[in-house]
């Protein structure tokens, strides 16, 4: 039990929660960029483990960039991956 009560910690909470506030905006504003769902959008950054890796793990570099340089960074990381991979 001990494990459990250090990990939910408030600020370890609170981070998990604007991590994910982040992730859910940078998701909304890349698939309208692109014109496609956000669900489309998530299951293709998923494939790829970017949600974790790119979203939420890049968390403090990317929450300080404009939505524009999110966007475009969320559009270039998964270009970079289906190519690497082979598509969608």
């Amino acid at each position: 039990m001990q494990l459990y009560d250090s990990f939910f910690t408030t600020e370890n909470m609170t981070t998990t929660i604007l991590q994910t506030q982040f992730a859910t905006l940078a998701i909304g504003a890349t698939a309208q960029r692109m014109g496609i769902t956000t669900t489309e959008l998530f299951n293709r950054l998923k494939h790829h483990n970017l949600v974790r890796r790119l979203l939420f793990d890049c968390y403090d570099t990317l929450h300080t960039e404009s939505i524009d340089g999110v966007v475009w960074n969320v559009q270039e990381a998964l270009k970079n991956w289906e190519k690497r991979e082979g598509g969608e």
